[in-house]
């Protein structure tokens, strides 16, 4: 099955209060997003950091990458390594516009709004958390 058939979007992006267990169950089904793992270096660099640290990163990434109405390099932007924010928007499908649409029923041709963007560095910083605890 291919991962466009597995999103199954949802009509609207969860809100803070929102549980992320349906859609971390919808990701576990897809091949390609399951296979995302945090490395030893990413790990390292997360406990280097902290994780204060790392949501501060996630917050820019998307700030710059991702919210814009059009993304330079659309679809090519994140690294699918090197950063455990990286492997985390590849594992949640919060790498592009694109898969922010399918996945998070989040439409692309607009920028994200502040709620869209605290949603998603929730998403990943959720994520991150889960591999932490692994």
């Amino acid at each position: 099955m291919s991962d466009a058939a597995e999103a199954e979007p949802s009509a609207t992006a969860p809100d803070s209060t929102e549980d992320l267990e349906p859609l971390f169950a919808r990701l576990a089904r897809s091949a390609f997003r399951s296979r995302f793992r945090l490395r030893d270096a990413e790990r390292s660099y997360l406990v280097q950091k902290g994780l204060a640290t790392i949501r501060s990163h996630a917050e820019d990434f998307i700030r710059t990458r991702l919210a814009p109405a059009a993304p330079p390099n659309d679809g090519r932007q994140t690294p699918m390594r090197g950063h455990p924010v990286f492997v985390a928007q590849h594992a949640t499908a919060c790498c592009c516009r694109g898969c922010l649409a399918k996945w998070h029923g989040i439409p692309a041709g607009r920028p994200l709004t502040d709620a869209e963007q605290q949603y998603v560095v929730r998403v990943l910083m959720a994520w991150i958390l889960r591999q932490t605890n692994r």
